[in-house]
């Protein structure tokens, strides 16, 4: 008995290319079916303000096969096909990258006097794409956004067989890196100064006082003002904010605590806040950020005032928080949603209406990234620098958290205080190692050695250089006080970025193993039984020096 055929199913639904190969194996597209019945992409609702993209403009000019390649591929994208991608994402491809690529595609036909096709696109034509970004008078940074959009199309396109594209060598399609150090140009939102944030909170608590009357209309405005106050001691993203659902809040099994659970779209998963009335000074000791419980009533009064909206709200907006009656020329009294743009304005209206100014007098710059920023360093410092749980608090790894929220400033950078009362007294009065001694080891030359600041009455406190220093000696009695610093930089890795802890201290513990202890090994000055004894009792029981209620953090000797 025969094998029974399977057929295998194909959804009709899900956007095509028509097209056959040649004799060479290039794409051919069908000339019926361009351009297609319908140029029109249609986004829907999404965290943009862009509601849907045109096509029509780059048809019938020269570029016909590449354009239609490019409109399927995004409405593959919206229909969940070759990968995930948010709505939002999709719509930057289309206005930032494709709306460019197309438009240099339309020049360069035009300059070559032929139509252009996909077997077209290759390392020439990017490295041309390039160039023309550049004529643009954009920056650099601009530049990237714009190629970064049009390469998750082609490469989704080239995946998909429609293209051909080369991995590496010089005819690689895409340069392996086309805006070096672009990283450096970015200026990211840096978080508000002490004074700043004080005056922000004391204002936006003024403003929200009319929400508690239910005489009140709720407006964009108002909305505005609670949504600010939760970014403000949540830390969260604007799109997980601006999308809160009316399930946001869930039980605690704390007394006297609440869940706030946001989604978080690009991460597919939820965040998650506690929210509990204690005392603001008291340490974070959560693996999640806690503000105080006005907060979570604030969230409650609003879910409650807008309940009587959701009937009237369109079918995508009747799970939000944020629901009012809009009183703008178009779609004046339709229920609607806080919006993007409806948290700028309400925001610069604030700061206008308060006379909020930054340290130059220029009208104060508020957004949800620099609140997110703003609490991020708050936490940190709260948390006397501790990276690993302040990340946990934003929800991003330590070195995310490191990286782009912990800029340095005077009061999170942690301007590496030196010692505990009994240190800071003997610098004073230039008794350094009275108490205990040379905490790496013996220095021939404590003031003018190679590290040394060489200032009159100055003692040379540079110990994370004592194992380059030509004055820098080490005994076997020297051996605990090692091994407590040998194991004291690794524990700072949990505390800091991991590229910053590479590059600065990571070469410590191999000098210390490959070269003092394995050397004083080779030449007799350390005895095998003796360096383990004194590595294990470091491990358990550290140097004072080196522990971490004398010294909180490395960089006082950086």
């Amino acid at each position: 008995m025969g094998k029974r055929k399977v057929y295998v199913r194909t959804d009709l639904s899900v956007p095509q290319v028509e097209h056959s190969l040649d004799q060479q194996g290039n794409v051919v597209l069908l000339p019926e079916a361009i351009p297609p019945a319908r140029t029109l992409i249609a986004f829907g609702r999404n965290a943009t303000g862009s509601r849907s993209f045109d096509f029509a403009p780059w048809y019938g000019s020269g570029i016909d096969p590449i354009t239609y390649a490019c409109q399927r591929q995004i409405e593959r994208f919206l229909a969940g096909q070759d990968t995930t991608v948010e709505v939002s994402t999709v719509v930057n491809y289309c206005r930032a990258g494709l709306r460019n690529f197309l438009d240099y595609l339309l020049l360069r036909a035009i300059a070559f006097g032929y139509e252009l096709t996909l077997a077209d696109i290759d390392r020439a034509l990017i490295d041309g794409y390039l160039g023309h970004l550049v004529g643009q008078g954009v920056v650099t940074t601009s530049q990237k956004r714009f190629y970064d959009c049009t390469k998750s199309v082609l490469l989704a396109l080239g995946q998909r067989g429609l293209i051909a594209l080369v991995a590496a060598g010089d005819a690689a399609t895409f340069p392996r890196n086309p805006f070096p150090n672009n990283n450096q140009k970015v200026k990211g939102e840096t978080p508000l100064p002490k004074a700043q944030r004080h005056a922000l909170a004391a204002a936006v608590k003024q403003a929200i006082m009319p929400i508690w009357r239910d005489d009140v209309p709720l407006t964009g405005e108002l909305l505005t003002y609670a949504l600010l106050i939760v970014a403000l001691h949540t830390g969260r993203n604007t799109t997980p904010l601006l999308e809160m659902g009316r399930d946001c809040l869930r039980a605690h099994p704390k007394d006297n605590s609440t869940f706030l659970i946001l989604w978080k779209r690009r991460g597919h998963n939820t965040s998650k806040v506690v929210l509990r009335g204690e005392s603001t000074n008291e340490r974070l000791l959560e693996s999640t950020p806690t503000i105080k419980i006005n907060v979570e009533r604030l969230i409650r009064h609003v879910i409650a005032r807008t309940e009587p909206l959701r009937a009237e709200a369109p079918d995508d907006l009747q799970a939000r928080v944020w629901l009012y009656r809009s009183r703008g020329n178009e779609g004046t009294g339709q229920v609607t949603a806080l919006s993007d743009s409806t948290l700028q304005y309400g925001t610069q209206k604030l700061v206008a209406k308060y006379g909020l100014t930054d340290s130059d007098g220029q009208p104060l710059r508020i957004n949800i990234s620099r609140l997110r920023k703003t609490f991020a360093n708050r936490i940190f410092e709260i948390l006397d620098g501790d990276l690993a749980t302040t990340a946990i608090a934003l929800g991003n790894t330590p070195q995310v958290a490191g990286r782009n929220y912990l800029l340095p400033d005077e009061d999170a950078k942690r301007n590496w205080r030196f010692m505990g009362d009994v240190m800071v007294e003997e610098l004073l009065t230039y008794t350094i190692g009275t108490t205990y001694k040379t905490p790496m080891g013996h220095c021939s030359d404590p003031v003018n050695g190679q590290y040394a600041p060489k200032r009159e009455g100055a003692t040379c406190i540079n110990f994370l250089n004592c194992l380059r220093c030509r004055h820098y000696a080490v005994t076997g009695n020297d051996l605990h006080k090692l091994f407590s610093f040998y194991f004291r930089v690794f524990a700072e890795r949990m505390h800091m970025d991991k590229r910053r802890w590479t590059r600065e201290y990571a070469h410590i513990p191999r000098l210390i193993d490959h070269y003092i202890v394995a050397e004083g090994l080779r030449r007799g000055v350390f005895k095998l039984a003796a360096v383990e004894t004194a590595r294990e009792r470091a491990r358990i029981e550290p140097h004072p020096f080196w522990s971490y209620d004398v010294v909180s953090h490395l960089e006082v000797f950086a």
